[in-house]
Protein backbone atom coordinates (compact mmCIF):
# COMPACT_ATOMS: atom_id res chain seq x y z
CA UNK A 1 0.00 0.00 0.00
CA UNK A 2 1.22 3.07 -1.28
CA UNK A 3 1.74 5.83 2.12
CA UNK A 4 0.17 9.45 1.86
CA UNK A 5 2.39 12.54 3.00
CA UNK A 6 0.98 12.43 6.45
CA UNK A 7 2.02 9.17 7.00
CA UNK A 8 5.92 9.83 6.37
CA UNK A 9 6.11 12.44 9.28
CA UNK A 10 7.69 11.23 12.22
CA UNK A 11 6.09 11.03 15.70
CA UNK A 12 7.41 13.84 17.14
CA UNK A 13 6.05 16.35 14.26
CA UNK A 14 2.66 14.24 14.43
CA UNK A 15 2.50 15.25 18.24
CA UNK A 16 3.60 18.69 18.17
CA UNK A 17 0.14 19.04 15.87
CA UNK A 18 -1.55 17.50 18.17
CA UNK A 19 0.03 20.03 21.06
CA UNK A 20 -1.02 22.78 18.44
CA UNK A 21 -4.59 21.25 18.14
CA UNK A 22 -5.01 21.30 22.18
CA UNK A 23 -8.75 20.57 21.91
CA UNK A 24 -9.37 17.31 23.84
CA UNK A 25 -12.72 16.60 22.82
CA UNK A 26 -10.88 16.44 19.47
CA UNK A 27 -7.96 14.77 20.56
CA UNK A 28 -10.36 12.10 22.11
CA UNK A 29 -12.25 11.44 18.94
CA UNK A 30 -8.62 11.25 16.79
CA UNK A 31 -7.72 7.82 18.97
CA UNK A 32 -10.36 6.29 17.24
CA UNK A 33 -9.10 7.37 13.32
CA UNK A 34 -5.98 4.76 13.39
CA UNK A 35 -3.70 2.53 15.39
CA UNK A 36 -1.13 5.25 14.83
CA UNK A 37 -3.38 7.91 16.47
CA UNK A 38 -4.28 5.68 19.80
CA UNK A 39 -1.28 5.13 20.14
CA UNK A 40 0.08 8.71 20.16
CA UNK A 41 -2.92 11.20 21.78
CA UNK A 42 -2.63 9.68 24.96
CA UNK A 43 1.22 11.57 24.81
CA UNK A 44 -0.29 15.11 23.82
CA UNK A 45 1.55 17.16 26.47
CA UNK A 46 -0.60 20.60 25.86
CA UNK A 47 -4.50 20.20 26.25
CA UNK A 48 -7.73 22.32 26.16
CA UNK A 49 -10.56 21.14 27.95
CA UNK A 50 -13.83 23.21 27.30
CA UNK A 51 -16.88 23.24 28.45
CA UNK A 52 -19.26 24.43 25.72
CA UNK A 53 -22.84 23.76 27.04
CA UNK A 54 -24.65 23.09 30.49
CA UNK A 55 -27.20 20.49 30.52
CA UNK A 56 -29.67 19.37 32.86
CA UNK A 57 -29.70 17.15 35.78
CA UNK A 58 -32.58 14.66 34.02
CA UNK A 59 -30.34 14.87 30.74
CA UNK A 60 -29.41 10.98 28.96
CA UNK A 61 -26.47 10.11 30.48
CA UNK A 62 -25.83 8.01 27.46
CA UNK A 63 -25.51 11.29 25.58
CA UNK A 64 -22.84 11.54 22.32
CA UNK A 65 -20.75 14.31 23.68
CA UNK A 66 -19.58 12.39 26.86
CA UNK A 67 -16.97 15.34 27.31
CA UNK A 68 -19.14 17.98 27.88
CA UNK A 69 -21.53 15.90 29.82
CA UNK A 70 -19.21 15.47 32.49
CA UNK A 71 -17.76 18.74 32.48
CA UNK A 72 -21.44 20.42 32.41
CA UNK A 73 -22.10 18.50 35.75
CA UNK A 74 -18.73 19.49 37.29
CA UNK A 75 -19.91 23.09 36.70
CA UNK A 76 -22.98 22.80 38.45
CA UNK A 77 -21.51 21.35 41.67
CA UNK A 78 -19.63 24.62 41.53
CA UNK A 79 -22.56 27.28 41.12
CA UNK A 80 -24.38 24.63 43.68
CA UNK A 81 -21.60 25.43 46.31
CA UNK A 82 -21.45 29.17 45.60
CA UNK A 83 -25.26 29.52 45.81
CA UNK A 84 -25.31 26.99 49.24
CA UNK A 85 -22.65 29.60 50.82
CA UNK A 86 -25.08 32.62 49.79
CA UNK A 87 -28.45 30.34 51.58
CA UNK A 88 -26.75 28.00 53.63
CA UNK A 89 -29.31 24.95 54.78
CA UNK A 90 -28.83 23.54 58.42
CA UNK A 91 -26.32 21.07 59.20
CA UNK A 92 -28.19 17.48 58.65
CA UNK A 93 -24.13 16.22 57.93
CA UNK A 94 -25.36 13.09 60.37
CA UNK A 95 -28.80 13.02 58.80
CA UNK A 96 -28.06 12.13 55.58
CA UNK A 97 -26.34 8.82 55.12
CA UNK A 98 -27.22 8.62 51.10
CA UNK A 99 -24.97 11.39 50.03
CA UNK A 100 -23.18 11.29 46.65
CA UNK A 101 -19.40 11.95 46.25
CA UNK A 102 -19.15 14.45 43.56
CA UNK A 103 -17.51 12.76 40.43
CA UNK A 104 -13.95 14.31 39.42
CA UNK A 105 -15.08 14.86 35.57
CA UNK A 106 -12.03 16.72 34.28
CA UNK A 107 -10.09 13.36 36.07
CA UNK A 108 -12.22 10.79 34.58
CA UNK A 109 -11.80 12.79 30.98
CA UNK A 110 -7.80 13.00 30.68
CA UNK A 111 -7.11 9.22 32.54
CA UNK A 112 -6.44 9.07 28.79
CA UNK A 113 -3.97 11.32 28.25
CA UNK A 114 0.13 10.11 29.95
CA UNK A 115 2.21 13.50 29.54
CA UNK A 116 0.07 16.24 30.11
CA UNK A 117 2.47 19.41 30.95
CA UNK A 118 0.02 22.25 30.14
CA UNK A 119 -3.95 21.69 30.90
CA UNK A 120 -6.48 24.67 30.49
CA UNK A 121 -10.10 24.18 31.35
CA UNK A 122 -12.59 26.42 30.13
CA UNK A 123 -15.81 26.44 31.43
CA UNK A 124 -18.71 28.55 29.94
CA UNK A 125 -19.16 31.43 32.00
CA UNK A 126 -18.39 33.37 35.35
CA UNK A 127 -19.82 32.64 38.15
CA UNK A 128 -20.71 35.95 39.95
CA UNK A 129 -23.92 37.36 38.68
CA UNK A 130 -23.39 41.39 39.41
CA UNK A 131 -25.35 44.43 39.17
CA UNK A 132 -25.42 45.24 35.80
CA UNK A 133 -22.42 47.69 34.75
CA UNK A 134 -20.56 45.92 37.16
CA UNK A 135 -16.84 44.64 36.19
CA UNK A 136 -15.07 42.04 38.38
CA UNK A 137 -11.76 40.73 37.56
CA UNK A 138 -9.56 38.28 39.34
CA UNK A 139 -7.27 36.17 39.17
CA UNK A 140 -5.77 33.50 42.59
CA UNK A 141 -2.77 31.45 42.79
CA UNK A 142 -2.52 28.22 44.62
CA UNK A 143 -0.67 25.19 46.17
CA UNK A 144 -2.79 22.85 48.52
CA UNK A 145 -4.18 26.32 49.14
CA UNK A 146 -4.91 29.85 48.19
CA UNK A 147 -1.44 31.58 47.67
CA UNK A 148 -2.36 34.70 45.78
CA UNK A 149 -5.10 36.38 44.49
CA UNK A 150 -5.66 39.73 43.07
CA UNK A 151 -9.40 41.34 42.42
CA UNK A 152 -10.01 44.35 40.31
CA UNK A 153 -13.96 45.87 40.59
CA UNK A 154 -15.10 49.20 38.99
CA UNK A 155 -18.52 50.57 37.11
CA UNK A 156 -18.82 50.83 33.77
CA UNK A 157 -16.59 52.58 31.51
CA UNK A 158 -17.44 56.06 29.71
CA UNK A 159 -16.81 59.16 28.06
CA UNK A 160 -18.02 61.62 30.43
CA UNK A 161 -18.06 60.55 34.52
CA UNK A 162 -22.01 60.34 36.12
CA UNK A 163 -23.02 63.54 37.82
CA UNK A 164 -22.56 62.77 41.32
CA UNK A 165 -23.34 65.20 44.10
CA UNK A 166 -20.56 67.17 45.18
CA UNK A 167 -18.03 65.52 47.60
CA UNK A 168 -19.74 62.59 47.59
CA UNK A 169 -18.93 59.37 46.17
CA UNK A 170 -21.31 57.14 43.70
CA UNK A 171 -23.48 54.97 45.47
CA UNK A 172 -22.33 52.21 43.51
CA UNK A 173 -18.68 51.57 45.15
CA UNK A 174 -19.35 54.32 48.66
CA UNK A 175 -18.31 51.76 51.34
CA UNK A 176 -16.47 49.35 52.49
CA UNK A 177 -18.53 46.74 52.88
CA UNK A 178 -19.69 46.53 48.88
CA UNK A 179 -15.64 46.12 48.53
CA UNK A 180 -15.51 43.37 51.00
CA UNK A 181 -18.54 41.85 49.48
CA UNK A 182 -16.82 41.76 46.33
CA UNK A 183 -13.48 40.31 47.99
CA UNK A 184 -15.08 37.25 49.51
CA UNK A 185 -17.47 36.48 46.21
CA UNK A 186 -14.01 36.27 44.21
CA UNK A 187 -12.48 34.10 46.99
CA UNK A 188 -15.46 32.22 46.79
CA UNK A 189 -15.31 31.62 43.66
CA UNK A 190 -11.74 30.93 43.24
CA UNK A 191 -12.05 27.97 45.92
CA UNK A 192 -14.77 26.44 44.54
CA UNK A 193 -12.93 26.02 40.98
CA UNK A 194 -9.38 25.12 42.99
CA UNK A 195 -11.64 22.11 44.40
CA UNK A 196 -12.41 20.84 41.25
CA UNK A 197 -8.96 20.97 40.12
CA UNK A 198 -7.24 18.53 42.88
CA UNK A 199 -7.68 15.46 41.46
CA UNK A 200 -6.45 16.09 38.40
CA UNK A 201 -3.29 17.36 40.03
CA UNK A 202 -2.98 13.97 42.01
CA UNK A 203 -3.47 11.72 38.78
CA UNK A 204 -1.44 13.67 35.83
CA UNK A 205 1.98 13.99 37.96
CA UNK A 206 3.76 15.39 35.11
CA UNK A 207 1.98 18.22 34.80
CA UNK A 208 3.97 21.82 34.83
CA UNK A 209 0.94 24.60 34.17
CA UNK A 210 -2.81 24.21 35.37
CA UNK A 211 -5.32 27.30 34.60
CA UNK A 212 -9.23 27.38 35.00
CA UNK A 213 -10.74 30.07 33.40
CA UNK A 214 -14.07 31.02 31.83
CA UNK A 215 -14.99 32.20 28.63
CA UNK A 216 -16.12 35.78 30.13
CA UNK A 217 -12.96 36.06 31.55
CA UNK A 218 -14.44 36.90 34.79
CA UNK A 219 -11.76 34.58 37.05
CA UNK A 220 -8.77 32.18 36.43
CA UNK A 221 -7.44 30.19 38.90
CA UNK A 222 -3.47 28.70 38.17
CA UNK A 223 -1.13 26.81 39.63
CA UNK A 224 2.21 26.55 38.18
CA UNK A 225 5.28 24.13 38.96
CA UNK A 226 5.86 25.31 42.62
CA UNK A 227 2.56 25.00 43.09
CA UNK A 228 1.12 22.01 41.98
CA UNK A 229 4.04 20.18 43.84
CA UNK A 230 2.66 21.41 46.86
CA UNK A 231 -0.37 19.99 46.03
CA UNK A 232 0.67 16.63 45.35
CA UNK A 233 2.71 16.31 48.82
CA UNK A 234 -0.40 17.01 50.13
CA UNK A 235 -1.00 13.58 51.17
CA UNK A 236 -3.20 12.02 53.33
CA UNK A 237 -4.47 15.30 54.62
CA UNK A 238 -6.37 16.01 50.80
CA UNK A 239 -8.41 12.72 51.55
CA UNK A 240 -9.40 14.31 55.06
CA UNK A 241 -10.47 17.49 53.81
CA UNK A 242 -12.47 15.95 51.19
CA UNK A 243 -14.45 14.30 52.94
CA UNK A 244 -14.90 17.46 54.64
CA UNK A 245 -15.33 19.13 51.13
CA UNK A 246 -18.60 16.60 50.16
CA UNK A 247 -20.81 19.57 51.96
CA UNK A 248 -18.83 22.89 50.91
CA UNK A 249 -17.12 21.61 47.35
CA UNK A 250 -14.90 24.42 47.76
CA UNK A 251 -11.11 24.64 49.22
CA UNK A 252 -11.09 26.01 52.61
CA UNK A 253 -9.61 29.83 52.16
CA UNK A 254 -7.09 30.48 54.86
CA UNK A 255 -6.92 33.87 57.23
CA UNK A 256 -5.91 36.66 54.73
CA UNK A 257 -4.86 40.06 53.95
CA UNK A 258 -5.70 42.10 51.93
CA UNK A 259 -4.08 44.83 51.02
CA UNK A 260 -7.37 47.52 49.28
CA UNK A 261 -7.29 50.75 47.10
CA UNK A 262 -9.84 52.38 45.92
CA UNK A 263 -10.28 55.45 43.69
CA UNK A 264 -14.21 57.27 43.30
CA UNK A 265 -13.12 58.24 39.68
CA UNK A 266 -10.18 57.42 37.12
CA UNK A 267 -9.54 59.02 34.00
CA UNK A 268 -7.98 56.61 31.55
CA UNK A 269 -6.58 57.35 28.28
CA UNK A 270 -8.84 58.42 25.37
CA UNK A 271 -11.04 60.56 27.58
CA UNK A 272 -12.65 57.49 29.36
CA UNK A 273 -14.15 57.56 32.69
CA UNK A 274 -14.51 54.65 35.38
CA UNK A 275 -16.24 55.08 38.71
CA UNK A 276 -16.15 52.93 42.05
CA UNK A 277 -12.37 51.30 40.90
CA UNK A 278 -11.14 48.88 43.59
CA UNK A 279 -7.99 46.48 43.42
CA UNK A 280 -7.63 44.34 46.16
CA UNK A 281 -4.03 41.98 47.11
CA UNK A 282 -5.04 39.02 49.10
CA UNK A 283 -2.48 37.23 50.73
CA UNK A 284 -2.72 34.49 53.56
CA UNK A 285 -2.27 36.30 56.77
CA UNK A 286 0.81 33.45 57.62
CA UNK A 287 4.53 34.45 56.72
CA UNK A 288 4.03 38.07 57.56
CA UNK A 289 4.44 40.01 54.55
CA UNK A 290 7.53 41.79 54.80
CA UNK A 291 9.46 43.42 51.75
CA UNK A 292 8.17 45.58 49.51
CA UNK A 293 4.77 45.44 49.18
CA UNK A 294 4.44 47.99 46.40
CA UNK A 295 6.44 46.72 44.09
CA UNK A 296 5.46 42.80 44.99
CA UNK A 297 1.66 44.27 44.25
CA UNK A 298 3.04 46.15 41.05
CA UNK A 299 3.63 42.85 39.81
CA UNK A 300 0.75 40.64 40.81
CA UNK A 301 -1.39 43.27 39.44
CA UNK A 302 0.47 43.23 35.70
CA UNK A 303 0.42 39.66 35.28
CA UNK A 304 -2.98 39.65 36.45
CA UNK A 305 -4.35 41.93 34.14
CA UNK A 306 -1.90 42.97 31.56
CA UNK A 307 -1.66 46.59 29.96
CA UNK A 308 -4.89 46.64 28.07
CA UNK A 309 -7.82 48.66 29.79
CA UNK A 310 -7.27 46.14 33.35
CA UNK A 311 -4.34 46.86 33.31
CA UNK A 312 -3.85 50.96 32.74
CA UNK A 313 -6.96 50.93 35.89
CA UNK A 314 -4.96 48.48 37.80
CA UNK A 315 -1.79 50.59 37.96
CA UNK A 316 -3.25 54.14 38.56
CA UNK A 317 -5.08 52.33 41.49
CA UNK A 318 -1.16 51.36 42.52
CA UNK A 319 -0.65 55.21 43.15
CA UNK A 320 -3.42 55.33 45.47
CA UNK A 321 -3.61 55.29 49.25
CA UNK A 322 -3.79 51.92 50.48
CA UNK A 323 -5.86 49.92 53.94
CA UNK A 324 -4.71 46.91 54.99
CA UNK A 325 -7.46 44.42 56.43
CA UNK A 326 -7.09 40.72 57.41
CA UNK A 327 -10.10 38.22 57.46
CA UNK A 328 -10.62 34.99 58.95
CA UNK A 329 -10.69 31.58 57.35
CA UNK A 330 -13.97 30.70 55.71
Amino acid sequence: MEMDGFDRLPDPVILQIFDLVSDTKTLIRCLAVSKRFNSLVPHTDSLVLTVDRVISSDSDSDSDDDVSNLLASAFRYILKSLHSLVSPKPNNKNNNPNRTRIPNCPAQILRCFHRVKRLTIDLPSGDLRLEKGTVLKWRAEFGKTLRTCVILGFRSVGETPSPVTAGAEPDFAGGLKVRVVWTISALIAASARHYLLKEVVREQSGLECLVLRDREAEGTVVMEKEGLRECREEGEEFADEEEEGLDRCRTRVPSVRMRMRHVPRLELKGGLWVEGATLVVVRPSLGGGGGDMAVEDGELALRAFGNGLYGEVAQKLLKARSYLLEMNSF
